[in-house]
């Protein structure tokens, strides 16, 4: 009898947490600063901390979920066993399948208009040549793929800590005045700490992504709910500290008004071209198209395995332990939908799909700790966490509806 291929665990814990860290810290950032300040002025840091706090309620029942139930195609697993329905969790895992690909054509599309900066290649070639370059490296091996994406990550990292140590001077200087960002007692500034926040809750989406990669994680149980836990907190700390040091080098209404606010605080403290920053951008928009085709083979793999999908997507290339059809499948949807290029209002979508999936997550959490509320060997939180991050994850759908419908009848 042939031995059956599987996945194999391969990735120990600081890989696990460079790969969420690619997740999270994606090219958003370096625009998404700017955005924040424009809302939130010089509480811009605090809105960071709260949106990291009600993202945290949700990063924590994936965090309890991924130890109960350590298979791939998390979401679509967790609303089966809180909902008892298989066909409504096909439709979950197909969702995320979908804001994934979405997200993936996107960000080939983005890195391409950065490409044609340096490089004069006709756009279908160049869209061709990557997809089929990340395809190939998300077939090589998880190790292999993790590995690359997770160089790209710390170069990421780096570029943040770069912007944070040219801009050290004015950050530690005693001319700033640290009392303006500390809103004041009563609740007249609460309103813009409120919308930035809403902002920037969306720099913290990516550890749902963590755990779909679960049947390749080392001592999962244990490391794949620490990972989440580490990726949120280490985003945290790095998010409020750039947006520290960017309004101690320059005023909310300057960093709002440029497209590149982070390559701008470059440039005025170095007085040098921001190349660097752009490349380092570059990198960051094609880690997240890599990480995102990772994500969405395994999904796809998660559900032909538990026979929700065709067995066929379940195939192992036995000399990589990757799913060989699930990540053709995938490179070939996202060469397609890169190659029609109009995706605005879809990817637009993809934070609307990406919301609900969370309020359903969360309920599905509350639903299995009152069936079962101790399991053994799994790290448990208090119930009121889903309830928090349900209600919290289903408050942001509706403001993302109202704004949708807003817009289409503006």
């Amino acid at each position: 009898m042939t031995k059956q291929v599987t996945l194999r665990r391969t990735l120990p814990l600081p890989m696990i947490v460079l790969y969420g860290l690619g997740t999270t810290i994606g090219a958003g950032i370096y625009a998404l600063a700017g955005e924040v300040a424009g809302v939130s002025g010089y509480f811009a840091p605090l809105s960071f901390l709260i949106a990291s706090i009600t993202a945290g309620f949700t990063a924590i029942s994936f965090a309890e979920l991924c130890g109960r139930y350590p298979r791939a195609a998390g979401a679509a697993l967790y609303v089966k066993q809180g909902f008892g329905s298989e066909h409504f969790s096909t439709f979950v895992g197909l969702l995320v399948v979908s804001a994934g690909l979405v997200s993936a054509a996107a960000l080939v599309n983005g890195f391409v208009g950065y490409l044609h900066q340096f490089i004069g290649i006709e756009r279908v070639i160049a869209i061709v040549l990557i997809t089929i370059l990340l395809g190939g490296i998300a077939i090589w091996g998880i190790a292999e793929s993790v590995t690359i994406a997770s160089l790209i990550t710390i170069v990421e990292i780096g570029g943040i800590l770069l912007i944070i140590a040219v801009s050290s001077e004015s950050l530690f200087s005693l001319s700033i005045n640290w009392s303006e960002m500390i809103p004041p007692a009563d609740i007249s500034s609460w309103g813009s700490i409120y919308f930035g926040a809403v902002l920037a809750f969306y720099a913290f989406i990516g550890f749902e992504d963590m755990v779909d990669v679960a049947e390749e994680v080392k001592d999962v149980k244990r490391n794949l709910p620490l990972a989440i836990l580490l990726t949120l907190g280490i985003t945290t700390f790095l998010y409020m500290l750039l947006m520290i040091t960017a309004l101690s080098s320059l005023t909310p209404t300057e960093l709002a008004n440029s497209e590149a606010p982070l390559a701008l605080i470059y440039e005025y403290h170095t007085e040098e071209n921001a190349f660097v920053i752009s490349i380092i951008g570059m990198f960051a928009i094609i880690n997240g198209a890599l990480i995102q085709m990772i994500m969405a083979s395994r999904v796809l793999y998660g559900l032909s395995s538990r026979r929700q999908l065709p067995t066929v997507l379940s195939i192992i290339y036995p000399r990589t332990h990757t799913p060989l059809i699930a990540t053709v499948v995938v490179t070939i949807i996202t060469l397609m939908l890169a190659l029609i290029g109009r995706l605005g209002s879809l990817a637009e979508a993809t934070s609307l799909i990406m919301l609900t999936i969370f309020s359903l997550v969360n309920l599905a959490l509350w639903r299995i700790k009152r069936r079962d509320p101790h399991p053994d060997g799994v790290k448990i939180f208090p119930i009121w966490v889903p309830i928090t991050g349900f209600f919290i994850s289903i408050t942001f759908v509706l403001i993302e509806i109202t704004d949708l419908l807003a817009s289409y009848f503006s």
